[in-house]
């Protein structure tokens, strides 16, 4: 539906696409940019407490052929720069993630774990930016996320 409305140059909303809630945590993404692109991500378990290791699924058609990918994260915490991070994930030589290679339309499904739920987070709102980037100079964007990560009581 959306693809069809923004071919015919209606206007329409962007949904924020809720990733999981609990009693201690929420998070919740939208996509950066204006382009509607096939993406699905799940996070379990939806908790910081007992710092969990979080199992990622995700499903990605992206919308060129990844022979390079750079990831780049920034991080907000109450509104102040809390990190700036980037990754090159692909290379085009010895690549390790399943999405390296991918072609253009092509269907990515993978699962991962993210150790990084380890971290203690104290309570308040994150704002995360995750920018796929298919060129060093960060000038060929693939995909952008912002999500929303509300930390509604500290972790034990």
């Amino acid at each position: 539906m959306l693809l069809l409305m923004s071919q015919l140059n209606l206007p329409f909303t962007r949904f924020c696409e809720l990733l999981c809630t609990s009693p201690d945590l929420e998070i919740s993404y939208i996509f950066c940019d204006s382009i509607v692109q096939t993406f699905v991500f799940n996070i379990t378990p939806c908790t910081l407490v007992n710092k969990p290791i979080w199992n990622v699924v995700l499903t990605w058609i992206p919308r060129s052929d990844i022979t390079f990918l750079k990831i780049v994260f920034k991080v907000w915490y109450d509104g102040a720069k809390a990190l700036d991070w980037k990754e090159v994930l692909c290379s085009g030589a010895d690549d390790e993630y399943v999405v390296c290679g991918a072609l253009k339309g092509e269907t990515v499904a993978t699962t991962f774990d993210v150790k990084g739920a380890r971290t203690m987070f104290p309570k308040g709102k994150y704002t995360i930016i995750m920018q796929g980037f298919s060129d060093d100079s960060e000038k060929n964007m693939l995909i952008c996320l912002n999500f929303t990560m509300t930390v509604k009581k500290e972790a034990l």
